[in-house]
């Protein structure tokens, strides 16, 4: 396991030397996308609509931040990340067609997610829920915001961040999922514990 610090935009390079259970301390620019984010970001896609944004070696957080504003400008007062496993239908689209390179969140994502890391050079980081004030600490600044009307917990906010994490890369660039891995043990390990006579 080795710590790094990155700095966006990312290289293929950066991203393909990181493996499963490494840390990383994130700084740039990332920008927000839940449900409604990625859905609207697959209409314009299929439309072959510009995207107000450049997600291209980017970070993608799967996050809906507390935003208030205080003198005209947006505060990011708690910035947790949200279940990833309900961007899993999008991600492999947005990871090949906009050159994401890294995607933020919690839980894990699946297979298709872990497939568009290996092929395109991406991959998926965990940060711990739970600790969205904590997070917030580390973002220095909102830049910018789209898609308001769908709702401040929806849009995409685009953030200033340094040292973001510790972020754990939950899937690397070969594939190697550790969400995966540490269920299919604990299942493992339940079915023989079930086997033991009382």
């Amino acid at each position: 396991m080795a710590e790094y610090k990155l700095k966006t935009p990312l290289s293929e390079e950066d991203v393909r030397k990181l493996r499963a259970g490494d840390i990383v301390y994130l700084t740039g620019v990332i920008y927000t996308a839940r449900d409604a984010a990625h859905r609207r970001i697959m209409e314009y896609l299929k439309a072959g609509k510009p995207l107000p944004f450049d997600l291209r070696n980017g970070a993608i957080y799967h996050c809906g931040p507390v935003v208030a504003k205080k003198d005209g400008q947006w505060i990011v007062v708690a910035g947790g990340p949200t279940t990833s496993t309900r961007m899993e239908l999008y991600e492999y689209d947005v990871i090949e067609k906009l050159g994401v390179r890294m995607v933020i969140g919690k839980g894990g994502m699946g297979k298709k997610t872990a497939e568009a890391c290996v092929k395109y050079g991406a991959v998926y980081v965990t940060y711990t829920g739970g600790a969205a004030v904590l997070a917030a600490q580390s973002i220095k600044r909102v830049i910018d915001v789209h898609w308001l009307d769908l709702g401040i917990p929806e849009a995409v906010w685009v953030l200033e961040v340094e040292n973001f994490g510790p972020l754990v890369v939950a899937i690397d660039s070969t594939g190697r999922n550790l969400i995966e891995e540490v269920v299919e043990k604990s299942v493992k390990k339940k079915e023989e514990l079930l086997r033991k006579p009382l």
